[in-house]
C-alpha cells in the first residue's frame, strides 16, 4: 500500500511540476525571441529612415557613418541598397552577396519576411532581417541586417536554468511533502498492524497510539484499543463466571445428592420408584452441569486465545492418543515415524479424545481404531478415531457438533460432548472433521509446531 500511495502521489507531483515548468520554459523562449526580433526591427526602421533622408537630400554621409558605427558596436553586418540593387552603405557584408539575393528581392517587392524561429539554448547561427525603404507602396531601396542569435540563446539558457532550478526545488519539496503525507496517513495503519500482531502473539490489552494521523484513523485506533480492552475483560469475566458457577452450582448439587443418599434407606416401598427416578435426575443434572462447565471452559479458552491471554502450548499427539487409547482399553495407534507436535495443550487434546473415544465405544459397535499422522507440507497433524457402528446421516453430521443435539432419542448423554470437542479444537486453530465411512470417523486436525 505504501508503494502504491507513494507512486500515485509522486506521479501527481511530477505531473504538476511539469505542467508549470514546460509552459514557463516555452514562454521564456518566446519572450526572448520576440524581444530579439523587436530590437532588430527597430534598427532596420532607423536605417530605413536615414536611407530615405539621404535619398531626399542626396547626402548619404550620415547613413554611412551610422552603419559603420553600428557594425563596429554590435558586430552585425548591415547593407543598404537602392531600387537598382546598388549599394548605398554597407559594412561587414556585400550587397551583391548571393546569400542575400532572395531576401533583397522580397524586400524590394515589399513582401513580408518569414517569422524568426523560436530561440532555444542550443540555437546558433545568424538570422537575416530585411526592410524596404520608401513610403507607401513606392519602394526606393532596402535595408538588410544579419544578426547572430548566440547572445539571445545564452539569455534563454540562463532563464531556463532558473526555471529548471525552481522546478527541481519544487520537485524536492513535493517529494518531501509526499513522504510526510504518506507517513501521516500510513503510520496509524502500521501501528494498528503492530497492535494486531501483538494480540496474536499473546499480549494482553495491546494498545496503539491514538494521537497521530487523520481523524478517521485516530478514531479507528481508539476503537481498536477499546476492543482490545473489551476482549481481554470479556475473557476475564468469562473465566470468573466459570469459577463462580462451578462453586455456586456444585455445592448445592453435592448437598442434594448427599440428602438423597441419606434418604435411600428410609424410602417406603411405594416411593422407591419415585426415589430412583429422582436419583437418576440428579445424576443427569450432575452430568449436564459437568458438560456445561466443560463447554464454558472450552469457549473461555477460545476467548483467551483470541484475546492473547494464553501462550500456545505443544503436545505430542501420538503420545496423548496412545495414553487415552490405553485408558479406554482400545488398540493403541501405531507410533508415527516423527513426533507429531501440535499446538494444543496436552490436557485439552486428551479431553477431546476422551469425548471421541467415549462416543465410539457407546455408539460405534465393538471395533474402535485410532491412528495418528501429519501432513507436514500443509503444516497440520491429526488424530483419527473410527468405529464400526451405524454412523450418522448427512443431516445428522451437520448437527452433530450442535449443543444438546442427541440424535436418536434412545442414545444416552447430554448432547454436549462433540460440541465441547469442536470448540476446544477450533480454539487452537484446528478443525474437527466428522464423516461416515463404514461407521463414524472423527478426525482432529491441529496446526503443527512452527518450523524453526
Amino acid at each position: 500500500m505504501r508503494r502504491r500511495l507513494l507512486l500515485v502521489l509522486l506521479l501527481f507531483s511530477a505531473a504538476a511540476v511539469t505542467a508549470f515548468a514546460v509552459p514557463l520554459l516555452s514562454a521564456t523562449a518566446a519572450e526572448r525571441t520576440q524581444r530579439f526580433v523587436f530590437d532588430r526591427t527597430a534598427d532596420l526602421d532607423r536605417f530605413a529612415a536615414l536611407a530615405q533622408q539621404a535619398r531626399t537630400t542626396g547626402d548619404s554621409a550620415a547613413l554611412v557613418d551610422e552603419v559603420a558605427a553600428y557594425v563596429a558596436l554590435y558586430d552585425e553586418p548591415v547593407a543598404v541598397v537602392d531600387a537598382r540593387r546598388q549599394p548605398v552603405a554597407q559594412a561587414g557584408i556585400a550587397a551583391d552577396d548571393p546569400a542575400l539575393a532572395d531576401v533583397l528581392d522580397a524586400a524590394l517587392r515589399n513582401q513580408p519576411v518569414p517569422p524568426v524561429p523560436t530561440v532555444v539554448p542550443w540555437s546558433s547561427g545568424t538570422v537575416v532581417f530585411a526592410r524596404p525603404v520608401g513610403t507607401g507602396t513606392r519602394v526606393a531601396g532596402a535595408v538588410v541586417l544579419r544578426a547572430s542569435v548566440d547572445h539571445a540563446a545564452r539569455d534563454v539558457a540562463w532563464r531556463w536554468l532558473w526555471v529548471l532550478g525552481g522546478a527541481l526545488a519544487a520537485g524536492v519539496g513535493s517529494v518531501l511533502l509526499v513522504l510526510a503525507v504518506a507517513r501521516w496517513l500510513l503510520k496509524p495503519l502500521a501501528d494498528l498492524a503492530v497492535g494486531v500482531r501483538a494480540v496474536a502473539a499473546g499480549e494482553r490489552r495491546a494498545h496503539v497510539p491514538e494521537r497521530s494521523g487523520p481523524p478517521e484513523l485516530r478514531e479507528l485506533s481508539e476503537s481498536f484499543n477499546r476492543m482490545s480492552d473489551a476482549v481481554t475483560e470479556a475473557a476475564d469475566q468469562q473465566r470468573r463466571l466459570i469459577a463462580d458457577a462451578s462453586h455456586q452450582l456444585r455445592n448445592p448439587m453435592a448437598a442434594l445428592r448427599l440428602r438423597m443418599d441419606t434418604l435411600g434407606g428410609q424410602v417406603a416401598p411405594g416411593g422407591v420408584r419415585a426415589y430412583e427416578a429422582g436419583v437418576a435426575e440428579i445424576e443427569r443434572l450432575e452430568s449436564l452441569l459437568d458438560g456445561l462447565l466443560a463447554l464454558a471452559t472450552a469457549e473461555s479458552t477460545a476467548t483467551e486465545v483470541a484475546a492473547g491471554g494464553r501462550e500456545p502450548e505443544l503436545s505430542d499427539a501420538g503420545a496423548v492418543a496412545a495414553d487415552r487409547a490405553d485408558f479406554w482399553q482400545v488398540p493403541p495407534p501405531a507410533a508415527p515415524v516423527l513426533a507429531v507436535l501440535v499446538r494444543c495443550p496436552e490436557s485439552e487434546l486428551a479431553q477431546v479424545l476422551d469425548v471421541l473415544l467415549d462416543n465410539a465405544l457407546k455408539h460405534g459397535g465393538g471395533e474402535v481404531r485410532v491412528t495418528v499422522g501429519a501432513d507436514r507440507a500443509a503444516g497440520v497433524g491429526w488424530v483419527r478415531v473410527a468405529d464400526s457402528g451405524p454412523g450418522l446421516t448427512a443431516a445428522e453430521l451437520a448437527l452433530a457438533t450442535s449443543r444438546f443435539w442427541r440424535g436418536r432419542s434412545d442414545r444416552p448423554g447430554t448432547g454436549l460432548g462433540l460440541a465441547i470437542a469442536d470448540r476446544l479444537v477450533r480454539a487452537h486453530g484446528g478443525v474437527l472433521e466428522l464423516s461416515a465411512e463404514d461407521g463414524l470417523v472423527a478426525r482432529v486436525v491441529l496446526p503443527l509446531e512452527p518450523a524453526l
